[in-house]
């Protein structure tokens, strides 16, 4: 087992050989596409890749990532401190294998001679791990005063509603 931090690039394959278990930590400051919808770079993703192989030979990487970021709320415009946690299982496959006959569960990741940028597959997973839309729980979001008002102006001059008529005419039993 090897502790932090994170290797940038590994060889999967021989890591799975090994059975090697990989726990450490990756800056959310390294990870720029992530840190796009974030409020702030401030943070410690901590990660954790068990490398194996399964009975059909096939190499597993079993990941865990854990981070907190924080993101804008869109209930009332404050910031949100949310956790993130991912876990996925991948079977690491040559480019263009046939992977039907891979057991269910695996998400498959092509990779070919070249070493697996771990970074990289980090950065991937928390981007899908983060809420589309954040939000605090809504018994502790409060909303911008005048959210539920509607907003009238000064210059607005009250009218009637042009189907009335229709609606006197409905009534009319000589119609």
């Amino acid at each position: 087992m090897l502790n932090d931090p994170i290797p940038p690039h590994v060889d999967p394959r021989k890591l799975a050989d090994r059975g090697v278990t990989l726990n450490g930590s990756l800056q959310l400051a390294d990870l720029e596409r992530l840190c796009d919808p974030l409020s702030d770079n401030v943070g410690t993703v901590q990660a954790k890749f068990d490398f194996e192989r399964d009975e059909q030979h096939v190499v597993v990487i079993h990941s865990e990532l854990d981070v907190e970021v924080k993101m804008v709320c869109q209930r009332c415009l404050e910031l949100v401190t949310l956790p993130i946690h991912s876990e996925c299982t991948y079977a690491v496959v040559k480019e263009g294998a046939n992977t039907q006959s891979l057991p269910k569960g695996y998400d498959v990741l092509e990779l070919g001679e070249d070493p697996l940028d771990l970074q990289a597959l980090v950065e991937e997973e928390l981007l899908l791990a983060l809420p589309i839309v954040p939000a605090h729980h809504p018994e502790e979001c409060q909303q911008p005063a005048g959210a539920d008002e509607p907003e009238s102006s000064k210059d607005e001059v009250s009218r009637s509603n042009p189907f009335s008529v229709l609606a006197q005419l409905k009534r009319d039993p000589n119609v």
